[in-house]
């Protein structure tokens, strides 16, 4: 029986221990790491940087050009870190001129269906849930975990150990440690289980629940409730990551706790 065919361009950079299946099709420029796999169908395009044991699964677009009517074809990359799985049919573009690069962390989890738009970047252990929608210029901090069909707008930040709910618009910036729910997107907790998943210990929790009650729940403006924890909350390392994401927000966070009545932050 003939070898089924695979189409392998002569200049990409592949690790003798990789195993692509039949009809995979892998440009030029592209490198790929010890122990990976690539499954039938997958499309590894220009620019590519795929790390050590990561899976790809089939009808994968890794690193196409990006969905920029800007772009002019400059030598830009998506890169995929150690150990990570892209699932059935997720997309990722590659950068343009603006960051050059697109990222994706090791350890993550891209479900089937995801995409992943150029410049952005996401960190490590990070899980996006079936049909999440990056646009451009995004970034994500580790041990992030997005719901299914989430769609999340341009030049959005989301922090570190953040719970996205399926389903959600994310139009602000998504603050770390939290739990966003609703329509509109909401604060509706911090992340108590995925924290204490990942080793935070009960006070860190309390910690940054007494952070977290002067910025969403008192129904205070922002700019008070920062000055309130700067002088009510003790300093720790997470009461400076808080403060100095939410300071450093270009485009503003999530709402706070709401009542079934109130709409207001």
């Amino acid at each position: 029986m003939d070898k089924l065919p695979v189409n392998i361009h002569p200049e990409a950079k592949i690790h003798p221990s990789v195993v692509v299946e039949p009809f995979a099709t892998i440009q030029k420029n592209v490198v790929i790491g010890e122990g990976s796999w690539i499954g039938p169908y997958v499309t590894i395009m220009e620019g590519a940087r795929i790390g050590k044991n990561c899976k790809i699964f089939p009808g994968a677009v890794i690193s196409s050009i990006p969905q920029d009517l800007k772009f002019e074809g400059e030598d830009t990359t998506a890169e995929l870190g150690d150990n990570t799985i892209i699932r059935e049919f997720v997309t990722i573009n590659r950068g343009t001129v603006y960051n050059h690069k697109t990222v994706i962390g090791s350890n993550c989890l891209l479900m089937a269906y995801s995409h992943v738009a150029h410049d952005c970047i996401i960190g490590d252990h990070c899980i996006m849930s079936n049909g999440v929608q990056l646009a451009g210029h995004i970034i994500i901090g580790d041990h992030v975990v997005i719901g299914g069909t989430t769609a999340v707008q341009q030049f959005v930040r989301i922090g570190r150990h953040a719970f996205v709910s399926g389903g959600s618009l994310v139009r602000k910036d998504v603050p770390p440690f939290i739990k966003a729910a609703r329509e509109p997107l909401s604060y509706v907790g911090v992340n108590d289980v995925g924290l204490k998943r990942r080793g935070f210990t009960s006070e860190n929790i309390h910690h940054l629940e007494d952070i977290y009650r002067y910025i969403f729940v008192n129904h205070t403006n922002i700019s008070r409730a920062l000055d309130e924890v700067q002088t009510e909350v003790a300093e720790s390392p997470l009461k400076t990551e808080v403060t100095q994401f939410i300071k450093s927000s270009e485009r503003g966070i999530l709402k706070g706790l709401l009542s079934n009545n109130d709409d207001n932050t």
